[in-house]
């Protein structure tokens, strides 16, 4: 047993080397083609002083505004902080919750396990649907989430400010078009591969084919779904801290107008506030996945 063992051990580690050498020359001649040069990344005397500026005052984030004049009433700065935040946990609520409904729209359409494979029964009149209807809907559902995902999240936001101006259901649906389509292609991808001897059991018990679906298939994919969807849930936070950039009121909005002002204290005081947004939702979304998955 030990010496058929080593020609598969070796045989595998091959095919490893073998990728890993095609990936290394294809770096490579990327990197030729594009013309990198180290030396690109060395600042000027300019740049060198305010990185320095920038990142000197990183232990010493800002408790207050560092401009000269600040309007009365205006909010304390670490609370400006906490609404931006709250702004930004806001947005990309919002846009998860319509991508996990198309995803899930969607992924069901795109899996095999639904019509493909007779997982779920099927009598004459099932044979016949999934030869014909069923594989037009689920090459159309393969399009359209390809096309939902080859389009970033900051493009579809410049485009919707262009055609509807600066609304929040831009920002929302700027994040939910392509989180739509990869949590589309992740859940026909676990329903896929989930399980199917609950399944089984149910179509040889004369359970209907919605029945053997929904109660023997979905439920030993639910998990890693559901463990993926709060996982994209960090991606949107992230997303919708970036589309500040373009006047939306979240966390980056403020970064960017702190930056232009070089008041890198207040840059500070709202980078740490994303850090801690993050790490929490990192932490929170960790706890649920290892509950539900683990």
């Amino acid at each position: 047993m030990k010496a058929e063992a080593r020609p598969a051990t070796r045989r595998r580690a091959g095919r490893r080397g073998l990728v890993l050498a095609t990936i290394a020359a294809a770096g490579l001649w990327a990197a030729v083609g594009l013309g990198l040069d180290p030396r690109d990344l060395v600042p000027g005397e300019g740049g060198l002083a305010m990185a320095r500026e920038l990142f000197s005052r990183a232990l010493s984030p800002a408790l207050d505004y560092e401009a000269d004049f600040v309007p009365a009433g205006i909010q304390p700065l670490p609370l400006k902080a906490l609404e931006a935040a709250r702004l930004t946990v806001v947005f990309a609520a919002a846009a998860i919750s319509l991508s996990v409904i198309f995803g899930l729209a969607l992924g069901f359409l795109a899996s095999t396990a639904w019509w493909a494979g007779d997982p779920a029964g099927g009598d004459g009149t099932g044979r016949v649907l999934r030869r014909t209807v069923r594989p037009l809907l689920y090459g159309a559902a393969r399009v359209v989430i390809t096309l939902l995902r080859s389009v970033h999240e900051l493009l579809w936001a410049v485009l919707l400010l262009a055609a509807f101006g600066l609304s929040q259901l831009s920002a929302v649906i700027a994040i939910a078009i392509p989180f739509s389509g990869t949590l589309a292609k992740v859940f026909s991808e676990m329903l896929d591969e989930a399980p199917r001897d609950s399944a089984l059991a149910l179509n040889a018990a004369g359970a209907s084919p919605a029945q053997v679906f929904f109660f023997g298939l979905l439920p030993r994919a639910l998990p890693d779904m559901t463990a993926y969807a709060f996982y994209r849930f960090e991606c949107a936070l992230r997303s919708s801290a970036v589309l500040g950039f373009f006047g939306y009121p979240t966390l980056g909005y403020y970064i960017a107008a702190s930056f232009e002002n070089l008041y890198y204290g207040e840059v500070w005081t709202y980078l740490y506030t994303l850090f801690g947004l993050v790490a929490l939702a990192d932490w929170w979304s960790g706890a649920l996945r290892r509950r539900l998955v683990g």
